[in-house]
């Protein structure tokens, strides 16, 4: 059977089964549209978290770039498993104690405040949908390879899969929709990984095959080194960057994962206390099995595509590919416009190296080339490409395409519901209209659900950066903002409704402003205010890695300014003991 058809066959069923599983798992009530009537078993709940949380930036995005940053992506790794037990220690057990529904309404009757509930949907929205955008870049990505569509189309498409299933069945046909996609991504992931390690060093764990020997008996990352330095490309295993850089990064990832919406309200939908820490031990668990294998198929992927462009002698003629005689796969990255070929110098053949190595440009300028040919290698299409690289059966690769499309819709689904939630509960039902009945309530999250996927579409289509990227800003956005006022809403009792309001201002903002600065988004006269270089940045902090200094700038002011003004009621501080009491529940009220 061929490629496009058995990619259809896979693709279609997987999205019959979510569907399926929607229909059947439908929210009749608020309680099972925001937590799935706190009925899901820690295990299912785990696995359901992991889903959630490997998104298209875990399974589509993280490899590609560990396979073009090498060492200095190992961040992705520390911070976004670190984040897990933070979340796991520090916040899960206690907001599941304290009963309520969303991450907004914890906040406004911690901080007895609708100033803050409003405060904390705003920082919620802003999160979520930079978040999302990323997941919206992965769907297009892979719906537009594997079903030889257009982006647009991809996307789409996709949009239109995830309102079925999200508005239909909220965060009870979310769950166990999940539970389905965490199972066909992790095959997706492992199954490939196991065959190219078998082929690249004889072993199957991908895990050991990193560091195990290749077929000349040189060491594949040994290999790899020399590979791409002799392209001109830094050493894979080298570090690059400074260390502050290094630490605040993935600071910001560990924070920002811990303050995430869209995994902290998971924890709600488990019946105990107890349950939510188990929870997030399973999810650990999950999640181990893809982000251990993660750096073997960055590492195997950059390889095998350097040797594909580049299989020879590099400065030969026989060193380079001919581009008529470029392989299938080639071909068919070219069509979605994220793989492109420049022939700069008319040979007809493809030179591929860094051309901003001044030392390796002059090496290359007396061979006759003249710049990079390969203008475009988009990073989010190497674990899709990848098992093409390596002529895998054509079933390995039409389940590599639902893996992509489960991880990018199972976590925009989870960031979806936690959007729509925060409007329709916390925003409708919980400030402006507090008498609707719960039949309009529900229809409220689903309409808002319904606009907040339009609203991610836009965005996919013009996303600020590569998947990972975008929800490293993400991360940052939910570091600064999030975090600090719920590690305070549950560990200092004597932040008060004005101290959160203005730390949550204070950390988003400095954050929002930093990002917008040198992403290249604020503009005088069509000139970007400030280039986006490590040069240029304060103190060489990276963007992305901003979030930790944001939650700082969160904490500081917030804890400044509750001691500058009047301590929280006395009900309030006893609130606030009781919760990090370690027994009993906490009834849900859902107000």
């Amino acid at each position: 059977m061929d490629l496009q058809t058995l990619t259809y066959i896979v693709v279609g069923a997987s999205f019959a089964l979510y569907i399926g599983i929607a229909i059947w798992a439908r929210a009749g009530s608020t309680g099972e549209f925001y937590a799935a009537g706190r009925g899901i078993h820690p295990v299912a709940n785990g696995m359901a978290t992991a889903a959630d949380w490997m998104s298209a930036a875990s399974f589509i995005s993280m490899a590609g770039l560990i396979a073009f940053r090498g060492y200095d992506a190992s961040i992705f790794l520390m911070g976004w498993t670190g984040g897990y037990v933070l979340l796991a220690m520090l916040l899960a057990p206690y907001l599941r104690k304290f009963g309520k529904f969303t991450v907004p309404e914890f906040i406004g009757d911690r901080y007895y405040s609708q100033t803050a509930r409003i405060v904390a949907v705003i920082c919620l929205i802003v999160a979520s949908i930079t978040y999302v955008i990323g997941q919206m870049k992965g769907v297009g990505v892979a719906f537009s390879r594997f079903l030889e569509v257009d982006f647009e189309t991809g996307l789409f498409a996709g949009m239109g899969i995830v309102f079925i299933y999200a508005v239909w069945g909220g965060m009870k046909g979310v769950t166990y929709t999940q539970i389905a996609q965490y199972c066909v991504l992790i095959l997706a992931y492992t199954i490939p990984a196991i065959f190219i390690s078998l082929q690249l060093t004889g072993n199957p764990f991908p895990q050991l095959g990193l560091f195990s020997g290749t077929e000349d008996g040189t060491p594949l990352l040994v290999k790899l080194d020399q590979t791409v330095t002799d392209l001109g490309f830094k050493q894979y295993t080298a570090q690059s960057g400074g260390t502050l850089n290094l630490v605040l990064y993935t600071l910001s990832l560990m924070i920002g994962t811990a303050g995430l919406p869209h995994v902290i309200i998971r924890f709600f939908t488990v019946p105990k206390v107890r349950d939510a820490r188990f929870s997030a031990g399973w999810a650990l668990v999950f999640i181990a099995i893809l982000y251990t294998t993660a750096p073997a198929v960055g590492a195997m992927a950059r390889l095998n595509i350097a040797d594909t462009i580049q299989p020879g002698e590099v400065g030969t003629v026989e060193g380079s590919l001919a581009y008529e005689e470029r392989p299938q796969w080639f071909k068919n990255w070219e069509k979605t416009g994220l793989l492109v070929f420049e022939d700069k110098n008319g040979d007809g053949r493809i030179q591929y190296y860094n051309d901003k190595n001044p030392e390796f440009a002059q090496k290359a300028e007396a061979w006759g080339w003249q710049g990079n040919e390969m203008v475009k290698v988009d990073r989010d299409i190497m674990v899709l490409a990848n098992p093409e690289i390596a002529n895998l059966p054509n079933w390995v690769i039409a389940l590599v395409a639902a893996g992509g499309l489960a991880a990018a819709l199972s976590t925009a689904a989870g960031l979806l519901l936690a959007i729509s939630s925060s409007i329709s509960h916390d925003l409708l039902k919980g400030v402006f209209m507090p008498k609707i009945t719960e039949r309009q309530e529900l229809m409220a999250a689903r309409i808002a659900m319904a606009g907040a996927i339009g609203l991610a579409g836009y965005f996919g289509l013009n996303p600020p950066g590569f998947a990972a990227q975008v929800v490293a800003l993400a991360f940052g956005l939910a570091a600064s903002s999030i975090f600090p006022a719920l590690m305070m809403g549950i560990f200092n009792k004597r932040v008060n409704n004005v101290g959160a309001v203005a730390g949550m201002l204070a950390g988003l903002g400095s954050t929002l402003v930093y990002i917008f600065w040198f992403k290249g988004w604020f503009f005088v006269k069509g000139t970007e205010m400030m280039a986006n270089t490590p040069d240029n940045w304060l103190f060489g902090i990276a963007p992305e890695a901003f979030g930790a200094v944001g939650a700082a700038i969160n904490f500081i002011v917030a804890i400044v300014v509750a001691k500058a003004t009047q301590e929280p009621p006395e009900h309030i501080q006893r609130l606030v003991e009781d919760i990090r009491i370690p027994k009993g529940a906490g009834a849900a009220t859902g107000h």
